[in-house]
């Protein structure tokens, strides 16, 4: 027999790309259990399949940084309750290094990481946590289906009591925009080519911009509730913001940015965060 379950939740999380470098990522977890009947007539209760799936996703990869520890560009030292990466990416030899507590940073086995390597890597994890009864587990991710622009951006938020202060996870993430009424796929494009894989930092948090290879770094660094965070990323790879880069704040500072581009407009900007959430701001 045969249980499945779609959309089941989604994790909301950063990843590293071999090419594109810090890519934020919302994703929608599917799932199916194979097995005899139990008891009850079951494979296994709903109820036991959403709670420990979900449990398990929501600790171990939503807002976390995920990384393939096979891969040969990468470079993990673990220092105490810490973990240092760098991480080399592109044709240029560009890089990414992070400093963070190690229940930011998921370990998945993996050389290269896709929606089904990382899988792969979840159901290793999970199967140990079901009834005998569940012969086999599947696990895939889906993306939500966008008809409109949308970026992949990554940040931290030093002041969050949860787990959005990790300082690299972050989210697929749809834009709406109005001008005097009217959605403009113009301006939504323009947005979604601005913040094309973007990391969002906070200026206060740009601790230097060292120069390597002739090349302008930003380093960004600070202290949260679980600990002390570092990130160090090419310049080209980072928008600077002066507030935290809450959904709230990333609305109004898209409206408030779009309207000085068109004074002559009113602007009306729907900001999600991952799937179904986020902020509406006018200017």
């Amino acid at each position: 027999m045969l249980l499945f379950v779609d959309n089941l939740t989604n994790v909301d999380f950063s990843f590293l790309d071999p090419q594109r470098g810090l890519l934020g990522e919302t994703w929608l977890a599917n799932v199916r259990l194979f097995g005899e009947l139990d008891e009850q007539g079951m494979v296994c209760d709903f109820g036991t399949v959403k709670k420990v799936l979900r449990h398990w996703l929501d600790t171990e990869l939503d807002h976390r940084l995920a990384v393939p520890v096979n891969s040969p560009n990468i470079h993990i030292e673990e220092d105490g309750e810490f973990l240092q990466i760098h991480w080399q990416f592109g044709s240029d030899g560009e890089f990414l290094s992070t400093r963070s507590p190690r229940d930011a940073i998921a370990l998945v086995d993996a050389e290269v990481l896709t929606q089904e390597t990382i899988a792969a890597w979840c159901i290793t994890q999970l199967k140990q946590q079901f009834p005998d009864s569940v012969a086999r587990l599947e696990l895939d991710f889906t993306l939500e289906v966008m008809d409109g622009a949308y970026y992949h951006y990554s940040h931290g938020l030093k002041k969050h009591l949860g787990n959005c202060q990790r300082i690299a996870h972050g989210h697929r993430s749809r834009i709406d925009i109005w001008a005097n009424g009217v959605k403009s796929a113009a301006l939504e494009q323009r947005w979604a080519e601005e913040w094309k894989d973007i990391y969002i930092g906070t200026r206060s948090d740009l601790r230097a911009k060292p120069q390597y290879q002739g090349a302008t770094y930003y380093h960004f660094a600070y202290e949260a509730q679980q600990g002390p965070f570092e990130i160090t990323l090419p310049e080209r790879c980072c928008y600077l913001m002066d507030t935290d880069s809450t959904v709230e704040f990333i609305a109004h500072h898209i409206a408030q940015k779009t309207r000085q581009e068109n004074p002559d407009s009113f602007i009306r900007v729907k900001a999600f965060e991952g799937i179904n959430k986020g902020a509406i701001a006018e200017a």
